[in-house]
């Protein structure tokens, strides 16, 4: 195999991802106060984080790869993605297993306290492959396919939208390229402005109108990740991470817009978000540069943390909702607790990152690359 030397990551996106994954626990955190009621979130757009990331992914895998495919093959392709994804889905859906007869609720999760424990162990080896749960395997009741670790929907679509980078994007000019990331922008606006909710809440459910909005989700912000890279048009700006950060803050906090009467105008916040805003962060924190060692420690910390986080907090989010729901606790009793769930989400990934992730990528790519992973 031809050597594939390593570039340098771009630090101030790493420090956005691990930014934007804390934002996500904090989101569920307050979401379990919800009560199901998307009109009454506290960090309402805190799900967009996920279409954040399937952007900040798209530009990362073209940066990485689009130069590289005439020294590489596609299998060679699929085991770096695999190395780099696939060692934390496991462990999320360990750690999901491990926490799930903790979680029992009777309003919540009524079907806990009797669950089998050779379905849930099934359950969890069909989640290491991240092929979705059939309905027949549920054993929550909320209809994930993932209904160990939720937000392991999102890499189901990650490893989907690797395929079809692999297999046919990454042959496309600029222009063929645009066209199918116009037409993608025109697919989400259509379903959040004409659509039935006026927000892209969805995706994990095993079902046409959940894949549906899995696929609409999916397919611009990676793409349109994918073209930002190869159109190489970046913005450099003094102080772009703390820029950006405080940017994907107030983008993630708002709150919805309008009401059950006028869903368009939420939808038509989102669709900015997604299709402009989104796209003119990555820019700046891929044009900005870190001169300040504490703010380079900060990113790379950040950037560390954050897939181990996304994929290892949803087991404690279960079961602090549970814990909320059973005992009829009150935002005001439930803050304190919320923000331990935080720090602990945050040790928790830090744990796994160092005591698990790192040596087990490593260990693979000794035996099946001989080559530091390049992202």
């Amino acid at each position: 195999m031809t050597d594939i030397k390593p570039k340098k990551h771009y630090e101030i996106l790493d420090g956005l991802r691990g930014v934007a994954a804390i934002l996500v626990v904090a989101f569920h955190i307050f979401e379990t106060f919800a009560g199901g009621n998307r009109f009454k979130q506290i960090i309402n757009h805190g799900y967009l984080a996920v279409d954040f990331f399937f952007l900040l992914s798209g530009f990362v895998v073209a940066y990485a790869y689009d130069d590289r495919w005439g020294k590489m093959t596609q299998w060679e392709f699929y085991k770096r993605r695999l190395i780099r994804l696939q060692p934390m889905v496991i462990m999320g859906m360990i750690i999901g297993a491990i926490f799930y007869y903790f979680q029992a609720s009777d309003i919540l999760f009524p079907m806990i306290a009797n669950m089998e424990v050779w379905k849930v162990i099934v359950t969890m080896v069909i989640g290491f492959t991240l092929l979705p749960i059939p309905p027949s395997l549920e054993i929550r009741g909320w209809g994930e396919m993932h209904p160990l670790d939720g937000p392991a929907w999102s890499l189901f679509f990650e490893y989907i939208a690797n395929i079809l980078y692999a297999l046919i994007f990454r042959k496309f000019s600029k222009k063929v390229l645009s066209v199918f990331v116009v037409i993608f922008a025109g697919l989400l606006i259509n379903y959040l402005v004409f659509g039935p909710k006026g927000d892209v809440i969805g995706g994990w459910s095993l079902n046409l109108d959940q894949m549906s909005i899995g696929f609409t989700r999916l397919l611009y912000p990676f793409f349109a990740g994918v073209l930002l890279c190869r159109l190489g048009k970046l913005i450099h700006l003094k102080g772009a991470f703390w820029i950006c950060s405080i940017l994907i803050t107030i983008v993630l906090a708002l709150p919805r817009f309008g009401d059950e009467n006028s869903l368009w105008m939420n939808g038509l916040y989102e669709s900015f978000c997604i299709i402009l805003v989104f796209p003119l962060i990555v820019a700046i924190g891929a044009g900005g540069q870190i001169k300040s060692a504490f703010s380079l420690k900060i990113c790379k910390l950040l950037g560390d943390i954050s897939y181990p986080i996304y994929i290892t907090h949803y087991p404690l989010i279960y079961w602090y909702t549970a814990w909320v729901v059973n005992n009829k606790v009150s935002l005001e009793d439930g803050f304190l607790p919320g923000i331990a769930l935080l720090v602990a989400s945050i040790v928790l990934a830090f744990v796994c990152l160092k005591l698990y992730d790192e040596p087990v990528r490593n260990w693979l790519v000794n035996k099946f690359q001989k080559k530091k992973v390049l992202s």
